[in-house]
């Protein structure tokens, strides 16, 4: 037998195999007359995609032309569009060439694979397929090879580049054509890889004023508040690196002495905490429209195409989509990478604050171009590459501080950070991870299928 058809054999037998248990509603292996168990939890039940609050819906219904349903199942649709691509990178292997969701609730995932011989499997998944010539390993290779290019040349005028899933290349964005030009031939990047498009503005840091809730740095220059977090006992919050250097004291909207910045890097990349004094709390919200709370419940990697929102004290509560992930972009001070653009605008002081798909933490605010009045885009920092950079933990609703239970052992762990693709086991077994997020207690392998695949 040839590896192509023992290729296609595994993905359909994969997907055959999971699709059975879905509709069996069974979370493990089955036999005949046996008693059945407990459904699987949905991925939208588990990523808590109900945990929207009123401010959030409106704020999506407002940008995204949405009512409150079609808000409400755009994020349970894009909670269950996240696990199938999960599951379906994993099954196609190298063919896989990247997912992304549409429609007004995200009701179509679309699943790209260089394979047509793979397109049965992927509708069997409830997925459309689409066939392309560049696998999404190739296309991120090349992205790669961008981004060291960028270390030896002046990338101010084509400040942007990123892989687009959607027309399977790698996009350059230039204010002078030329300079784009210049980048790929630097990398050794074929003109069949890439697409070069024009821009007319430069991105930049959002300094000085407040997103979320605002605090001070040295009692002077103003930044927000990303989203609170714990090292060990410690307390403190998420924010972005061009906010302050490790050492910066800060203090808090009431002017309260607050914290200290304990790491910082920008350029490279743009992340920082601030661990703060006893007279604070973290709290597992974000500040939402009108001084509502809404609560942070994990940190799953939403899809291209999802919806997200940010919150900005300058401009209040924003919403738009996820179009780019792993997105290089050069701004004044130098280049970032990687980062996810999105079409939510911001403007100046709504620096270092939340990104948040349902209740799923997804960065802090970088930079970006345009504004709230005429339209503009923005770029954040993720959130999961902040965390495991410095080993905290994201503060969410209903945890117990990331303590790990222990049994049944393994080498799985709550806090830690999981990348698709990585495998642990608990309990016995071995795990894939699906989707990108860090660990909790409660969402050991077994209990979150919309995060884990057994194997």
């Amino acid at each position: 037998m040839s590896h192509r058809h023992r290729h296609h054999r595994a993905v359909g037998a994969a997907v055959a195999a999971t699709a059975a248990l879905l509709v069996a509603g069974l979370s493990g292996s089955a036999s005949a007359g046996a008693a059945p168990a407990d459904p699987a939890p949905t991925a939208a039940e588990t990523l808590r995609a109900d945990a929207a609050p009123p401010a959030l819906l409106k704020a999506m219904q407002r940008a995204l032309g949405l009512d409150r349903q079609q808000a409400e199942r755009r994020l349970a649709n894009e909670a269950e569009a996240g696990a199938t691509a999960g599951r379906l990178r994993a099954a196609l292997g190298g063919d896989f060439a990247g997912a992304w969701v549409s429609g007004a609730e995200s009701g179509t995932l679309t699943v790209a694979t260089t394979d047509a011989g793979d397109a049965a499997a992927i509708e069997a998944r409830g997925a459309e397929a689409k066939v392309v010539r560049h696998s999404l390993a190739d296309l991120d290779a090349a992205k790669s090879r961008l981004d060291k290019a960028a270390n030896r040349l002046n990338t101010a005028d084509a400040p942007v580049w990123y892989v687009d899933s959607r027309d399977n290349t790698v996009v350059v964005e230039a204010i002078r054509p030329a300079a784009a030009r210049e980048l790929l031939a630097a990398a050794g990047v074929d003109a069949s890889l890439a697409r070069v498009d024009q821009r007319t503005e430069r991105p930049r840091t959002f300094y000085d004023l407040r997103g979320g809730e605002a605090y001070y740095i040295n009692n002077s220059s103003r930044c927000s508040i990303g989203f609170p977090v714990t090292k060990g006992t410690q307390q403190g919050f998420a924010t972005a690196g061009h906010c302050g250097r490790a050492g910066a004291s800060t203090t808090g909207a009431n002017r309260v002495a607050q914290g200290t910045f304990q790491g910082s890097i920008f350029p490279g990349r743009d992340m920082a905490w601030v661990a703060t004094n006893s007279q604070w709390t973290a709290t597992p919200y974000v500040l939402g429209a009108g001084g509502q709370n809404v609560q942070v419940t994990g940190s799953t990697v939403a899809p291209v195409g999802a919806s997200v929102c940010r919150s900005g004290s300058t401009t209040g509560w924003h919403c738009g989509t996820i179009t780019q992930h792993n997105t290089s972009v050069t701004y004044p001070e130098g280049t970032i990478s990687p980062v996810t653009k999105t079409t939510v605008c911001a403007e100046p002081g709504d620096s270092g604050g939340s990104y948040i798909s349902g209740s799923q933490a997804q960065g802090v605010t970088s930079g970006g171009s345009g504004d709230c009045r005429s339209g503009g885009e923005t770029f954040f920092q993720p959130i999961n590459a902040l965390l495991q950079n410095y080993g905290l933990t994201l503060k969410t609703t209903g945890d117990d501080g990331g303590e790990d239970p222990g049994e049944p052992g393994g080498t799985w762990a709550a806090g830690t950070v999981y990348r698709p693709g990585d495998t642990v086991t608990y309990g016995g077994a071995t795990y894939r991870c699906l989707q990108g997020h860090q660990a909790y207690a409660g969402w050991e392998p077994p209990n979150v299928p919309a995060l884990w695949q057994r194997v």
